[in-house]
């Protein structure tokens, strides 16, 4: 069977008579990344603040990391990694300085301390970066750094909200090398992220909108259900072709592409949606269906519900 890392049923959250998260089922594998995602406000915060044993539910029960949410907080802070995009780092100390630091706050055993910073300065490519004050470090660096961090006492569930924000491609793209590594040797990673690319690199998704959880499964699965296709057009006077196609009620989006327009609609065929619209474009090809793309589509139809 599965070893299921984090699990909830029917979690939610009040504040007063504000509902923040609202019977949140969850089942997250161990070695599995899981990415949330939802616009600001929709209950990603709260849902991981429960989760870490930071803030009680009001409603539901889980498990995380074999604890009790609502009995066994402390035993799941301290199984756990968490990291930020305002992860703090003591500038005025050196990298390998800072991470002594987190592994006597993370609990490292003081006999194994030395042997297990040297181990993640390799694992994290840091060895020519050592002895060098962390507030000098670019931002990819300092995000290095950040990671080793968080997972220098070797926790089997790692929280990264919003971890890439701010940080250049390269960088983001090896930060997502890690999280495999990581991931393929046993660690589960539950990442929050606004970057639409960034959520098609993990292993299944969650959206959460109006603190519900709308649809859970892989990238795949998710685009599959979300029902739409997409076209690339190129046409004369695109501003005003793609003004006449976004006001039809079945287009979720039309996105200029340079001269060319991409545009994703609830149709089995976009391309002659446009046609019936606008008519037949000079030229066309198809587009594919992203993850970004049926995340709008299911909270624009969420927020016409509402």
């Amino acid at each position: 069977m599965t070893e299921l890392v984090i699990e909830t049923h029917g979690l939610g959250r009040r504040f007063g008579e504000l509902v923040a998260v609202a019977g949140v089922d969850l089942a997250v594998a161990k070695g599995e990344i899981f990415g949330v995602l939802g616009p600001n406000g929709a209950g990603k915060s709260t849902t991981i603040r429960m989760l870490c044993g930071i803030l009680d539910p009001s409603s539901g029960d889980g498990r995380v990391v074999g604890h009790d949410i609502r009995t066994e907080p402390e035993a799941i802070k301290q199984r756990i990694g968490y990291m930020t995009q305002r992860f703090s780092l003591y500038e005025d100390l050196t990298v390998e300085e800072n991470l002594q630091f987190y592994a006597g706050i993370y609990g490292v055993p003081r006999r194994t301390r030395a042997a297990r910073v040297a181990e993640v300065v390799a694992e994290h490519g840091l060895g020519d970066r050592r002895r060098q004050l962390a507030g000098t470090l670019s931002g990819g660096w300092k995000q290095r750094v950040a990671l080793a961090s968080a997972t220098i006492h070797r926790p089997p569930l790692l929280f990264l909200d919003e971890p890439t924000a701010g940080v250049d491609p390269v960088s983001r793209r090896q930060f997502w090398t890690e999280i495999h590594r990581l991931a393929a040797g046993g660690t589960t990673v539950l990442v929050t992220t606004h970057y639409m690319d960034e959520a098609e690199r993990c292993h299944r998704l969650a959206f959460i909108f109006g603190g519900r959880l709308l649809d859970v499964g892989r990238p795949d699965e998710i685009i599959a259900r979300a029902g739409l296709s997409a076209v690339e057009i190129e046409v004369e006077r695109p501003v005003e072709v793609g003004a006449a196609l976004a006001a039809h009620a079945a287009v979720i989006g039309v996105e200029p592409l340079g001269h060319r327009l991409r545009v994703v609609a609830r149709a089995d065929d976009a391309l002659a949606l446009v046609t019936g619209v606008v008519g037949a474009p000079p030229r066309h090809a198809p587009a594919r269906v992203s993850v970004e793309d049926a995340f709008v589509a299911m909270v624009r139809g969420e927020a016409v519900r509402a």
